[in-house]
């Protein structure tokens, strides 16, 4: 794989760029000993321990501390036909699981009808990560609120050994979703599966001259809230922009040297401090890949360099994998993989 040519002109800016913000030292960096290392040390069970390393071990990257993991959830979130209408044979659970076993993913994850459609069949042969909560929007008009579709025990009957959910940090639901989550989260560790948070920020406020709800300061606080309520790794959008607090009015609290020594305009900088809020990485950090577009290929692997780079854990990429023929995601997750595999690729 030729990283520089498919970055293009940004090839030299993002490969060779050193960070002076948070130091690599400082960081928990993914790595083949990381359940050893990190998780051992936590009020984490026996069980819990194992599945997260079976997570690990599973698929292209296992053994690297790396995760790629298919999401597909988006016939709930954005309507069954705005996901699967660009290739009708995703409406078939069984080739979302397909998809994820044959693009080597450490995990897939979907809703409880998905995976348990086909749970007797593949439960076994790839770690299934339930999500269990989304955002519906058939009501009219449409509100944005998480809320539970499944339960714990669900997940834990069909043989998966992990739960995801979102949270809105920011929407006025938000403090009924914290609590939600807490329980369902301390919940599934009592079973011993492992916990994936989706740490979104939805509010309109924070949409003023640009997008501040995937700005480094904002997300990197709901990063640290996710893992207050103990997710064992923590799915964030790479951010794209700064100064979300101070943007706004009577807003929080933060320090100025947050923006002075702690981050920079680099994007590996702005992803390097959603890292530094997981706790220095104890928790995992995975970007999110967006939605599918006109270069996909290109934009997946530019979203994989800047979070390895940054410390992150890993890509959780979907459209971009499920919205074209099969043996072209195939194709997208290797070549995401591959960067969290190239020795020449480091931490920056």
């Amino acid at each position: 794989m030729d990283i520089e040519k498919i970055l293009k002109e940004e090839a030299g800016f993002l490969l060779e760029h050193k960070c002076t913000t948070f130091p690599k030292e400082k960081l928990h960096i993914p790595g083949s000993d990381f359940v050893d290392r990190i998780f051992a040390l936590s009020d984490r069970s026996p069980r819990v321990l194992g599945n997260l390393q079976h997570i690990f071990n599973h698929g292209r990257l296992r053994g690297s501390g790396y995760v790629s993991i298919l999401p597909v959830d988006q016939g709930v979130e954005h309507s069954a036909g705005a996901s699967f209408a660009p290739n009708p044979d995703y409406f078939d659970p069984e080739n979302i699981v397909k998809l994820a076993m044959e693009g080597g993913c450490n995990a897939v994850a979907s809703t409880l009808g998905v995976l348990g459609s086909v749970s007797r069949k593949y439960a076994h042969k790839i770690p299934f990560l339930v999500k269990l909560n989304h955002n519906e929007l058939l009501s009219y008009p449409n509100t944005f609120d998480q809320v539970y579709f499944a339960q714990v025990e669900q997940a834990w009957n069909m043989g998966a050994i992990a739960v995801g959910a979102t949270i809105y940090f920011g929407s006025p639901q938000s403090d009924r979703q914290i609590q939600e989550t807490s329980k369902v989260f301390k919940r599934a560790h009592e079973l011993g599966m492992a916990t994936v948070l989706w740490c979104y920020l939805r509010n309109d406020a924070f949409k003023i001259e640009r997008d501040y709800s995937v700005s480094a300061d904002l997300t990197g606080q709901a990063n640290h809230l996710g893992v207050t309520l103990e997710a064992d790794i923590i799915k964030q959008k790479q951010p794209t922009n700064n100064g979300g607090y101070l943007a706004l009015d009577n807003f929080g609290k933060t320090s100025d040297l947050v923006y002075s020594k702690l981050t920079t305009d680099h994007p590996i900088d702005l992803t390097r401090y959603q890292v530094a809020n997981c706790y220095m990485g104890r928790a995992g950090l995975i970007n999110s890949g967006g939605a599918s577009g006109e270069d996909d290929f290109a934009a997946a692997a530019r979203t994989a360099v800047v979070n390895k780079r940054a410390g992150g854990m890993g890509l959780i990429s979907g459209r971009k994998a499920f919205q074209r023929h099969m043996k072209e995601g195939i194709e997208l997750l290797h070549m995401i993989q591959d960067i969290y595999l190239d020795k020449n690729i480091t931490i920056a």
